[in-house]
């Protein structure tokens, strides 16, 4: 499998648990908690006389053997592995771990209990002790940067990454924030000049694209299917409400005097059009890997670009391909959201009500 950005072996981990003198058989699998908290978590059963084999004391035996990463969150004890009637392990029935109860200290100072309540926004978990680490209860090196997010807006203090991994408790965080540096400054409007240049990530790509052409390799592709009626214009017209919201959903990247630049079209010129097209529902997945496998010519295309499939009697299928030019994987629910709420509102007769937002992408790199 693939965890946190590391190929492990589940084979390698069960080896290792079933090495302890009291366990009969060990399984190990990753349960996902969220799209952002997936676990490895491990299921033994222990030989007969050792019914008592502690669940801390396999992690720390794996933990002597094994990487970090490939130590169990959690260790669950059964009396048998549930088996299909084939032979076969029934992961369905194995049980999820219990993290919903904290095992350690609770917080003795204002300072630790907001750092206890960002670990349990950002895990996704009720509860979180002063003694748990971020790693074992499913923290992984993107969760971090939300975590440090938090800890700068929540108490005003500039966390280093690196000190998560060195002090992953609350209790270890909470001296360390006590030398934290002051706090960058926030993003705000900055006055733009006559070219914006490109970011970083954004001039990266800009370059790859220069060496290789117009490439599929950085699409972010995603399909929704969508059952009842459906209003088409409704959805060209919300489609064409995000791009106008998002400044870097209408960026083009042209290149002037042998320099790239972020050219933000103007909401009249940047206008998506929703395509149309029936197909069957056996045309459907190579149509879907046609449409994500297709690059975007970034000098003059908006990164974003959206199909709808009807597949038959009332079923549709949206497509939607954005370049990592203009988001990221995390990007994809806001927009979702915001694709959702505009076609809520222009279903019912009118324009969305948001908010401008307060900062944007251009903002940033300048």
């Amino acid at each position: 499998v693939k965890l946190r950005g590391f190929r492990i072996e589940l084979g390698e981990i069960e080896t290792v648990l079933a090495a302890h003198p009291g366990v009969g058989q060990a399984v190990v699998t990753v349960r996902e908690g969220s799209p952002e908290v997936r676990r490895l978590v491990a299921y033994v059963v222990p030989e007969p006389g050792h019914e008592e084999v502690l669940a801390e004391e396999l992690r720390s035996s794996a933990a002597r053997a094994l990487p970090d990463y490939m130590v169990p969150a959690a260790v669950v004890t059964l009396p048998e592995l549930p088996l299909t009637t084939n032979g076969k392990l029934d992961h369905s029935r194995l049980p999820a771990p219990d993290f919903a109860t904290a095992s350690g200290r609770t917080p003795r100072t204002p300072q630790e209990s907001i750092l206890c309540d960002i670990y349990t926004e950002v895990l996704g978990l009720p509860e979180v002790s002063i003694d748990d680490s971020f790693f074992d209860l499913g923290g992984h090196s993107l969760l971090i940067t939300r975590l440090v997010s938090r800890v700068r807006s929540l108490l005003s203090v500039e966390l280093p990454v690196r000190a998560v991994f060195e002090h992953p408790t609350v209790a270890g965080l909470a001296e360390v924030l006590a030398g934290g540096g002051r706090v960058r400054p926030a993003v705000v409007p900055v006055e733009r000049p006559a070219r914006i240049p490109l970011s970083y990530a954004q001039r990266r790509l800009w370059f790859l694209q220069q060496l290789e052409g117009p490439s599929a390799t950085y699409n972010i592709p995603f399909a929704l299917r969508l059952r009842g009626a459906l209003d088409e214009e409704a959805l060209g017209a919300a489609l064409r409400d995000v791009v106008a919201r998002h400044e870097a959903l209408r960026t083009v990247f042209p290149e002037v005097d042998g320099q790239p630049e972020q050219r933000v079209l103007p909401v009249d010129e940047a206008r998506p059009r929703l395509s149309v097209e029936a197909v069957s529902e056996a045309e459907l997945p190579a149509v879907l890997a046609a449409e994500a496998g297709t690059g975007f010519d970034l000098t003059r295309e908006l990164p974003l670009r959206a199909r709808l499939f009807g597949v038959g009697e009332r079923q549709w299928v949206l497509s939607v391909v954005l370049h990592h030019i203009a988001g990221d994987g995390w990007s994809m629910g806001p927009l979702a959201q915001d694709l959702t709420r505009a076609y809520a509102a222009r279903t019912s007769g009118h324009a969305p009500d948001w908010e401008p937002l307060p900062v944007q992408y251009a903002d940033y790199t300048l």
